[in-house]
């Protein structure tokens, strides 16, 4: 694996471990060699974001070259580019093209859909006319690039059907749940007057948090009592405490939290909240952390659309609500107020989770797919 060293989302070094250092090599608890590359600190800026991922690109080419390329016993059978990052993609097609290998792109996004919505081209320095352009190459290359490799992976079904609509072989292995899942939490007590929400993950443009605040806003005029934590960082950080001192909310933002600290968490929420903004490639979208939520067996309130629905309303593990909708989310909260036995998810979500996206049966049929790939 040729990856950077740990630097998201705060955009500088965050592990002071030998080999997570430029440059280590070290084997990881699964036995993959892991090659730390360069990479540039970096602000919550696109442009600063966009010069880092150009770096790490740059770098993970030349030293796949440096690594792979002397001897055809040293290849590999195919060269897998996973994309948040968008120059991995041509990264790993330059490498499988230098190797002479198949390559397979993995979308963990719905780009090049998520463009159009996310404004993602719009500066200050730049006119709408130049925006368009920019953003329309931008669609064009991504989808030359996804036509061009041996197979795209998604992590939705949905997603995969969108891109094989557009001639490319695509086929969607989602995220999951592993072995060391955290315990399944207790059902929480019918007895307590404060409805407890959670959210845990990344805070930023693409979940749209003040959706729950406006909503715990409305909550309070219905007279919920609802206490709100949100644990993780991102972009929208500032733009949320802002609010939150507006609208006079109970509201605590922890910022990230170490691995070990999630369960706590967890055992504080009556609900754990997942939420995605109100876009057309959103739909296409199944948040990774809602696995997690299911699987330890919190009931959720999903402010989501599409698959990401589905899958709630097909493991039975809370409810949902329209995306960006802050009455339909207050008004699901004054329910599971009202009635707190509504929060008593049981097993089922587990149990769903379990047989559909455990991360061995993920594996098996990742190994299965690149042996096709590699026989073709």
């Amino acid at each position: 694996m040729l990856a950077p060293p740990p630097h998201h989302p705060e955009g500088r070094l965050t592990s002071a471990l030998p080999s997570d250092q430029v440059g280590a090599a070290a084997r990881d608890d699964g036995g993959a060699r892991v090659v730390r590359t360069r990479f540039r600190a970096h602000d919550h800026s696109l442009t600063s974001r966009s010069l880092d991922q150009a770096v790490v690109a740059a770098d993970q080419l030349g030293r796949g070259l440096a690594l792979m390329g002397r001897g055809r016993d040293r290849r590999p059978d195919v060269v897998v580019a996973t994309a948040p990052a968008l120059p991995t993609i041509g990264a790993g097609l330059a490498l499988g093209r230098a190797l002479r290998r198949p390559v397979v792109v993995e979308m963990r996004d719905a780009w090049p859909d998520l463009l159009a919505p996310a404004d993602v081209m719009r500066t200050r320095a730049t006119g709408a006319g130049l925006c368009r352009l920019a953003a329309g190459a931008a669609v064009t290359g991504l989808t030359r690039a996804q036509r061009s490799a041996d197979h795209v992976v998604t992590t939705t079904d949905s997603f995969a059907r969108v891109l094989a609509g557009r001639g490319i072989s695509a086929s969607a292995i989602g995220n999951g749940v592993s072995d060391d899942l955290l315990p399944v939490f207790h059902p929480p007590p019918l007895d307590r007057a404060r409805l407890r929400v959670l959210y845990l993950g990344t805070t930023g443009r693409s979940q749209h948090l003040s959706t729950a605040l406006e909503a715990a806003a409305r909550a309070r005029a219905l007279g919920v009592d609802v206490a709100l934590r949100i644990v993780g960082s991102g972009s929208d950080q500032p733009r949320l405490r802002a609010l939150a001192r507006n609208l006079a909310l109970d509201v605590e933002l922890t910022g990230r939290v170490p691995r070990t600290a999630v369960g706590t968490h967890y055992a504080w929420a009556d609900t754990a909240v997942v939420m995605l903004r109100d876009w057309p490639p959103f739909r296409w979208t199944v948040p990774s952390k809602l696995y997690e939520i299911l699987a330890v067996g919190r009931h959720v309130s999903a402010s989501v659309d599409g698959e990401a629905a589905d899958l709630v309303r097909a493991s039975r593990g809370g409810h949902v609500v329209p995306p960006q909708d802050p009455a339909a989310l207050a008004d699901l909260w004054a329910r599971l107020a009202a009635d707190r036995r509504l929060l008593d998810v049981g097993g089922r979500p587990r149990a769903w989770v379990l047989e559909h996206a455990h991360h061995d049966l993920l594996a098996r049929r990742y190994l299965a797919l690149l042996e096709t790939v590699v026989a073709g």
